[in-house]
């Protein structure tokens, strides 16, 4: 920050203050608007029905403090020039980006039919929470934004994963009353353990106690003065306190005080570089106390409005139908003076105008709003370099994995000078077998370092993966893809169940900022690792085996996801290269880490991942006719068990046309996806009529409705089937139906002109079932015949 601008100007003086409170005013009057009027904007005659909407619709209670706070943000902008943006943690307060970013000119500069005059003030009224128009919150359409404010818990995050490698960037995170009692924000506040004052932005937390959520009281707002003081300097910050509801003495208060954290955070940077001190400092934030509904409608009907819960939404009964009390809404509007903002034409007054920051220091145009703009691509190793030999198919034993964290090391070293890839995670890097990724970075820690007892850390690393919490971890990732920048997030099968709704909303900002928001730039893909996956979890048992994130995600507007289940590691290396390139998309990679037999050679490997799926001509013995039964498999364990199965069966009957098909990009199978197979494609692969056996690591039904819009509807898939315990890995797939004994027994039985003469081989499958439920309860482990079973060529 220069705090050599424009030293002629006082900007604690009262003039300035002035303006200030001139600016605050407009943008309340604006966000009333938009709220209730769909014409007669500046109020030039007397209000009609048809001037008010149908069904007004959002929420008031929030919208003047953040007013205030991003007015006053300007200020400080302007006197210390600094490269800021800001975050609308509060749900539905929408009109406050829209408000500000209006009266700066930027909204205008993105949709010039919204013009800075009376005729553009009504389209942005009537444009807000109407059909066709724009959203009660802060999502992509909104200029500035890179926080959809519809889910509650992620502001901190979305502010904190922007400034990682942003050394000269401020987030100003406005948490919102309601938002700081959810379980992710109440976690955020450890952020500052993890950001270096060297290399890093500054996230600035602004805590907007208004007192109320919908119809409660909130917890914070409870609390003394003293309370809030001792539980945030507990959690490691320097709170500054701003408490109040007279204007008057608001506006110098809140300006001293941002004065006073601006230029501790210019100390702490300084001091930090100066001496190359990388200890953990205590980073200011504000308590900003005010009342909820501020400036908005004293009481109605007798009840209290400002200051109490009823000022969440709609604080008066106007709309189009009930305009009994329509002097009273205009009075409101006119409690801000509008003459004395807005000219005849509606363009706010020069006077004011001429506070506002210019260009890119306007928080609506900082250029990390707009990340895909930012972007650059990563340089990325050469995957042949990491490739296994399996000329010999199922002939090397290695850990998919471990493979990976190769590349990924050599994909750190690769841009380290650009500092635009990270690894997050909750404390599985290691468990998750990317040991191979430390040899290249630490874990960034910003608290004490105890070694030997500590490993792995250092206040400058490019994985975070310190702190147990699937919801920081995998936050921090979005904000750091929407800002311009790769990485991956890697975590427990079962507990990226955890971040569910996260992924939704992150696939709802993907698809509204593609489809509905034209100016936006497409922005590198969130990568999503899910390994130690259902079918191998050993000793933890249920509780670890789910895999329905896969299905949670294919429910999706599929051009916006992608689903990978690689098979060896020369897929999983060749998978993961492909997802780095990828833009606007999320990308679930479900991968193995424990010892696997390896099938493919990288050729075949890039060319599975290029199509998405491949008939396997060393695992199918149709030799290019119509095959008897096909079998399918999409995942590590389903490609071992269908391999096994085939293999059983070419030695029992083998006469039996076998076809294998391997499916590593999932939903290219799927009929309404925008990369989807073509039924006659789809009939190439899987015939119209014969059995298919499909072996799959996730639930049967995202397969079965996967085949019912297609011809051939002769299936039989083998998935998860919610069945699970403290088991060996074999077990898992036999209590779920996915191993070869169960899976050769299906294809004898649907193929016609082979049950008969297979009934020997059914039963025997049968014997091996129940001999495998002895062994392991007496043994402890698998039986040998299985665990040392190796691929033997067919031909």
């Amino acid at each position: 920050m220069d705090q050599t601008v424009e030293k002629t100007t006082d900007y604690s003086s009262k003039d300035y203050l002035a303006k200030v409170d001139a600016y605050w005013r407009a943008a309340d009057y604006l966000s009333v608007g938009q709220l209730y009027l769909k014409d007669n904007p500046l109020l030039k005659r007397t209000l009609k029905a048809s001037d008010v909407k149908v069904h007004p619709i959002g929420h008031w209670g929030t919208i003047a403090g953040q007013n205030f706070i991003y007015a006053h943000l300007n200020r400080v902008i302007n006197k210390y020039n600094l490269n800021m943006f800001y975050i609308e943690g509060p749900g539905h307060g929408g009109q406050v980006m829209v408000s500000n970013s209006y009266l700066d000119g930027s909204y205008t500069e993105t949709y010039p039919k919204i013009t800075q005059d009376e005729s553009g003030m009504q389209k942005l009224f009537k444009q807000f929470s109407f059909p066709g128009g724009v959203a009660s919150h802060a999502d992509p359409k909104t200029p500035g934004s890179i926080h959809e404010g519809g889910e509650l818990g992620y502001s901190i995050l979305h502010g904190a994963g922007a400034i990682l490698d942003n050394p000269g960037l401020i987030s100003a995170v406005v948490v919102g009353d309601g938002e700081s009692e959810t379980g992710p924000l109440a976690t955020s506040w450890q952020v500052n353990k993890f950001i270096n004052p060297i290399t890093d932005g500054t996230v600035l937390p602004i805590l907007n106690l208004n007192g109320f959520k919908i119809s409660n009281p909130t917890i914070l707002s409870r609390e003394s003065h003293e309370e809030l003081e001792d539980y945030f300097k507990g959690l490691g910050w320097d709170p500054h306190f701003v408490e109040g509801d007279d204007p008057a003495k608001m506006h110098p208060l809140m300006a001293k005080t941002l004065d006073a954290v601006v230029e501790e955070i210019a100390a702490i940077r300084k001091n930090a570089k100066d001496n190359n001190d990388t200890t953990r400092p205590a980073w200011p934030m504000i308590v900003f106390r005010a009342p909820k509904g501020w400036g908005g409608p004293k009481e109605w009907d007798g009840e209290p409005i400002e200051g109490s819960f009823r000022a969440h939404q709609i604080p008066i009964p106007v709309d189009q139908l009930h305009m009994e009390h329509a002097d009273d809404l205009v009075a409101w509007l006119k409690s801000y003076k509008p003459d004395e903002l807005f000219d005849e034409n509606g363009d706010l007054k020069p006077e004011i105008k001429e506070i506002i920051p210019k260009g890119q220091h306007r928080m609506a145009m900082n250029p990390v709003t707009n990340g895909g703009a930012l972007t650059k691509d990563l340089i990325l190793p050469n995957i042949q370099d990491y490739a296994l030999d399996n000329t010999e198919h199922g002939g090397a034993m290695a850990q998919d994995m471990t493979e990976l964290g190769k590349y990924i090391r050599d994909v750190v070293k690769l841009n380290d000078k650009n500092k635009n890839f990270r690894g997050f995670g909750p404390d599985e890097t290691l468990s998750n077998r990317l040991n191979s990724v430390f040899e290249a970075t630490k874990r960034q820690w910003l608290e004490p370092i105890n070694e030997p007892n500590d490993a792995l850390l250092a206040p400058n690393g490019r994985i975070i993966d310190s702190m147990l919490s699937e919801h920081m971890d995998e936050g921090l990732l979005e904000a750091y893809t929407l800002t311009g920048r790769h990485g991956f997030f890697a975590s427990y099968e079962s507990f990226l169940r955890v971040v569910d709704s996260m992924l939704t909303q992150h696939f709802k900002w993907l698809r509204n900022a593609h489809e509905e928001a034209e100016w936006r730039r497409d922005v590198p893909s969130l990568n999503i690792i899910a390994s130690s996956t259902a079918f191998q979890q050993d000793h933890n048992g249920y509780s670890h085996q789910d895999p329905g994130v896969i299905t949670h995600l294919a429910e999706k507007k599929t051009k916006y996801i992608r689903e990978y289940l690689p098979a060896d590691a020369n897929t999983l290396i060749a998978t993961f290269d492909k997802v780095l390139q990828s833009r606007q998309v999320i990308n679930l990679i479900v991968a193995s880490k424990h010892p696997r037999p390896q099938w493919f050679t990288m050729a075949e490997a890039k060319q599975l991942v290029k199509n998405g799926l491949s008939i396997i001509d060393w695992a199918s013995t149709d030799d290019g006719v119509e095959p008897d039964v096909v079998f399918a498999a999409a995942g590590s364990e389903p490609t071992l068990e269908s391999l096994a199965a085939i293999s059983i069966l070419h030695d029992r009957l083998p006469d039996l046309k076998v076809r294998f098909v391997n499916v590593v990009d999932l939903l290219r199978l799927k009929k309404d996806d925008p990369r989807g197979l073509s039924d006659k494609e789809f009939d190439m692969y899987f015939t119209k009529d014969k059995p298919v056996i499909f072996a799959y690591h996730g639930y049967d039904d995202l397969i079965k409705d996967i085949f019912f819009d297609r011809h051939n509807h002769n299936l039989h898939v083998h998935g998860y089937r919610e069945e699970g315990d403290i088991t060996t890995p074999f077990d898992m797939r036999v209590r779920n139906g996915l191993d070869r004994f169960d899976i050769a027994k299906e294809a004898i039985l649907d193929a016609p002109a082979f049950t008969e003469k297979g009934a020997e081989v059914v039963q025997e499958m049968d014997d091996e079932i129940q001999k495998h439920n002895v062994f392991i309860r007496e043994e402890g482990t698998d039986l040998p015949e299985v665990d040392d079973w190796e691929w033997k060529p067919l031909k």
